[in-house]
């Protein structure tokens, strides 16, 4: 029991650990935050990004992207931070078969059977970048973000 109560506590401590939060961003990275003039502490802290931002600036704000991609051209090297969201959407309800329920009928003193449709509600799962940050030179360049 005892290892069985260490082993939850142990997990219940990585997930704790794994959650990241702009203050966590913030104390992992206190020297890059406390060069920073107050106006950009405060878009940092509403994880509002803006461009010549650098990538540790962009991290606190934001986080760790999901995805990061490498962009090679003639015109030089890009970085690609992905920001992704997931969700699901609501499909409709469809017809999944019939249940059947037996009873007794106190009438005539028999058993009835019956059967009622069912149906069931079904989600899709979907997955969308709503954010792309590129980088060329360290600093944010393009910043596109889906709009609601």
């Amino acid at each position: 029991m005892r290892t069985l109560i260490r082993l939850l506590l142990g997990f219940s401590a990585l997930v704790l650990a794994a959650c990241s939060t702009v203050d966590s961003r913030i104390q992992e990275n206190p020297g890059v935050f406390a060069k920073l003039d107050p106006a950009t502490q405060a878009k940092i802290k509403q994880g509002i990004i803006e461009l010549g931002f650098t990538t540790d600036m962009v991290y606190i704000a934001l986080g760790r992207p999901d995805e990061t991609r490498e962009h090679v051209d003639a015109g030089g090297r890009e970085t690609i931070w992905k920001y992704t969201t997931y969700y699901e959407r609501y499909e409709g309800t469809v017809y999944t078969g019939y249940r059947r329920f037996v009873y007794w009928d106190k009438r005539v003193k028999a058993y009835r059977v019956y059967h009622e449709p069912v149906f069931r509600d079904v989600y899709s799962g979907h997955r969308e970048t709503f954010i792309r940050v590129i980088f060329k030179d360290g600093r944010v360049t393009i910043i596109e973000q889906t709009k609601v």
